[in-house]
């Protein structure tokens, strides 16, 4: 199966971030982004006083992360959800607090190895792209029916794709003869408009265009947006938070939330700083963690890594 093959990122360092909040018995621990189960698997056999809810939205990883994690029983809960609705998923099993919450985002190994789900430009695949293959556009609808102001600002701001006018030009140019289906004669497109210089930097030339329409196709930073504040407060006190980040976007967007947590919030000036000013978090890495040498070289898919954790330290106090 493929999930033997996987080798989770950074997996030692994010059960060290998590351990202290996971030793006691009942406590739960969320992984909210289960992919091939690399990650809830290390979770289970290493706490195992441990319970773990586990969400994806992607129902080809549930079945098979499902049969990974039969032999733990009901200790492992999966659930087919995005990861933004945490609070929902929480209520629904009655669970009001968590001792432990993991994020690995982005695009999982399972979706990038399958070439007919069209996330890698390096095969010729349907254009799709999404994560939950039964809802949502394809990454060729959005190619094919964007207008190119909006396609250009895709381009720019998930992709930091500094041609995306020239690309964008081209797309347009060559849908209006037939609309796009597979990868390869977007890849080829983009070559060809690309010039030179921009073609000799930064590996393959279709690598951030390709990012940018999955993150279009999946709202994957409007999902991080509202998940990883909602994770925050399904903490118990004591309890932990560690997300992995691939992208220069979802990691300053976990950094703000865990900066405003771990921020004093009091006006200036004031004698004593009463509770509801004090921090809610402690922050448990220096700036963001980096991967290894070792690690990429077990891992070459862990080099843009960004780890990230926090304590929840105190409750809110209206």
């Amino acid at each position: 199966m493929t999930a033997t093959r996987h080798v989770p990122v950074m997996l030692d360092r994010c059960l060290r971030l998590l351990a202290p909040a996971l030793a006691e018995p009942g406590a739960v621990v969320v992984d909210c982004t289960l992919g091939l189960g690399g990650h809830s698997e290390a979770l289970l056999s290493t706490f195992p006083a441990a319970r773990l809810v586990a969400l994806d939205r992607d129902k080809e990883a549930l079945r098979l992360s499902g049969e990974r994690l039969a032999p733990y029983g009901d200790r492992a809960t999966l659930v087919h959800a995005v990861y933004d609705e945490l609070p929902d998923v929480l209520e629904r099993l009655s669970i009001p607090r968590v001792q432990g919450v993991l994020f690995d985002l982005g695009v999982s190994s399972m979706q990038l190895d399958e070439a007919q789900r069209g996330f890698a430009y390096a095969q010729d695949a349907p254009l799709d792209m999404r994560m939950d293959q039964s809802a949502g556009m394809s990454a060729a609808e959005v190619l094919n029916t964007y207008p190119p102001g909006e396609l250009v600002r895709i381009l720019r701001a998930y992709g930091e794709e500094k041609q995306a006018k020239r690309i964008v030009s081209a797309i347009v140019r060559e849908r209006a003869v037939e609309p796009f289906t597979n990868s390869a004669r977007l890849v080829e497109l983009i070559r060809d408009a690309l010039p030179q210089a921009a073609k000799r930097t930064g590996g393959n030339p279709a690598k951030r265009t390709f990012q940018a329409l999955r993150i279009e196709v999946n709202g994957e930073l409007s999902s991080v947006e509202a998940a990883i504040p909602a994770a925050v407060a399904s903490l118990a006190v004591g309890g932990r938070i560690a997300v992995l980040a691939y992208h220069s976007l979802e990691d300053r967007m976990v950094k703000q939330v865990f900066a405003a947590g771990a921020a004093n919030t009091a006006p200036p000036g004031l004698p004593v700083v009463p509770e509801r000013y004090q921090p809610r978090l402690k922050l448990l890495t220096r700036g963001a963690e980096l991967p290894t040498e070792d690690e990429v070289a077990e891992n070459r898919r862990a080099a843009p890594a960004r780890l990230r954790g926090a304590e929840r330290i105190r409750e809110d106090v209206r």
